[in-house]
């Protein structure tokens, strides 16, 4: 039987997203060579909390500091009990090192009870909490926000859309001939997409490769050979590129899962016991990378994502209660990802990695019943053995009578007081300090600049926040 293009993808579930989008922005080979000092021995992981993390109760006020927070959080989210979310100050893991909103209030914080394992990580210096993150004319909707975090581009401009916020930069230092990234998933990572570079998107390593027939094994290499064909005298030379890139990425990728089952079986077990879909997906990222650290051949990947969902916690969210989904999902967070740093660190390769984690909003700062609405402003997180572990950014408001018609922290970049920080600056930050991209070019060709007014817009931009050296 012919094989096409389009079985080989479906039947493999992997998809060379150059192949699929072709040439456009940052096509010029010129462009690439002037920006050819990229990520270098280092590694990107992003982490996606899909369906809006409630931010008050993962990073909570303890106490008042010179404000009012925690006595405005206990205002907005009831004690535990018939739906209670209140987090009360004894159930918090509160960090042995500073761990105050430092910038306004000066409030002690705590980390929700099921992130013991993000704890233990701040305790070494390896978390930056970054506070207040959101943008401009914030959207309640799933799709639209997921949208704008993934593009980094809340206001829709024109030649940003269609590629998400790592796929330019990607295009930018990698051709159709490189297998650059690896999604954890179905499909390209919607913030991986890109026009001129092969991202992977792979489930399980050992399940991934070339669509043989079992039951006909005498057609293997006619099979091989005329993909093999279809790509190298393909019309488009950088779709041809791209997907023979892709066959031999599905003849390499899959003996990193034996390599490191051989090489590693304790951290392997330490994975398997977690018994969630997000330890695995770090287990096969912690794979590759331990593939590249070894130098196997074909294996160059340095940007993956995954992600953990179910945090649209409109009921039966839960508080402290072990048993509570809100508790479950952090839980499953915090332990995988301080599973895959112990891992990484045995590796010899922490100092390497910078993992960023974001969701699409946070929640209604007023519980409802007993989950949570939609909100706004919430916290990210960036890890990693560079990271210079603090707090960044300052706490949002979260008075009652601070809080927009939504009952949500409203979006402002006015100097002190509760600035918000927009994502992008985040997201500029680790461009500019961990994947080396010039301050100038990321401006002009991949977090583009609001215009408005700049007490409500995003027109400074800083990428100089301080979380990475």
């Amino acid at each position: 039987m012919a094989i096409t293009r389009r079985h080989f993808l479906k039947c493999t579930g992997v998809t060379a997203a150059g192949a699929v989008l072709g040439p456009g922005l940052f096509g010029n080979p010129f462009v690439r060579q002037a920006l050819a000092d990229t990520i270098g021995d280092r590694y990107l992981v992003v982490l996606f909390l899909d369906g809006g993390n409630d931010g008050l109760n993962t990073v909570v006020p303890y106490d008042n500091g010179s404000g009012s927070l925690r006595s405005d959080y206990q205002a907005a989210r009831r004690s535990s009990g018939a739906g209670g979310l209140r987090l009360a100050t004894s159930d918090l893991e509160v960090p042995s090192l500073a761990f105050k909103d430092r910038f306004n209030t000066n409030a002690q914080l705590g980390f929700h009870p099921g992130l013991v394992g993000l704890r233990q990580l701040y305790d070494l210096g390896k978390v930056a909490v970054i506070q207040g993150c959101g943008y401009p004319e914030y959207s309640l909707s799933h799709e639209e926000s997921r949208v704008i975090w993934q593009t980094g581009n809340p206001l829709g401009y024109g030649p940003y859309a269609g590629n998400g916020w790592v796929g330019r930069y990607l295009a930018a230092n990698y051709t159709s001939t490189d297998i650059s990234a690896v999604g954890i998933s179905d499909s390209v990572p919607p913030e991986f997409r890109t026009s001129a570079t092969g991202v992977l998107a792979v489930r399980r390593l050992r399940e991934f490769g070339f669509p043989y027939d079992n039951d006909y094994g005498d057609d293997d290499a006619a099979r091989r050979q005329a993909f093999f064909n279809l790509y190298t005298n393909a019309s488009n030379p950088y779709i041809g590129s791209a997907g023979i890139a892709t066959l031999e990425s599905s003849e390499s990728y899959p003996a990193l899962h034996d390599l490191y089952q051989n090489d590693r079986a304790t951290f392997d077990e330490a994975y398997e016991a977690l018994d969630n879909g997000t330890a695995r997906g770090f287990r096969e990222i912690a794979k590759i990378i331990y593939g590249v650290t070894n130098s196997v051949p074909n294996i160059n990947a340095r940007h993956f994502r995954l992600a953990n969902g179910g945090y649209d916690t409109h009921s039966d969210q839960g508080a402290a209660d072990t048993e509570g989904q809100h508790y479950e999902l952090l839980q499953e967070v915090g332990d995988a990802i301080k599973v895959f740093y112990d891992d990484i660190a045995d590796m010899g390769a922490a100092n390497k990695v910078c993992i960023l984690v974001w969701s699409e909003f946070a929640r209604r700062i007023p519980q409802n019943d007993n989950g949570t609405d939609h909100g706004s402003q919430g916290p990210m997180f960036v890890i990693g053995g560079l990271v210079n572990g603090e707090v960044y950014g300052r706490h949002p408001n979260i008075n009652m009578s601070a809080l927009d018609d939504d009952e949500n922290t409203e979006y402002r970049q006015d100097a002190g007081g509760f600035r918000s920080t927009d994502f992008r600056d985040v997201y500029g930050t680790v461009l500019k300090h961990w994947l080396n991209m010039p301050h100038g070019t990321i401006l002009s060709n991949v977090l583009p600049i609001d215009s408005g007014d700049p007490a409500f817009y995003w027109t400074a931009e800083d990428f100089d926040l301080g979380f990475l050296p």
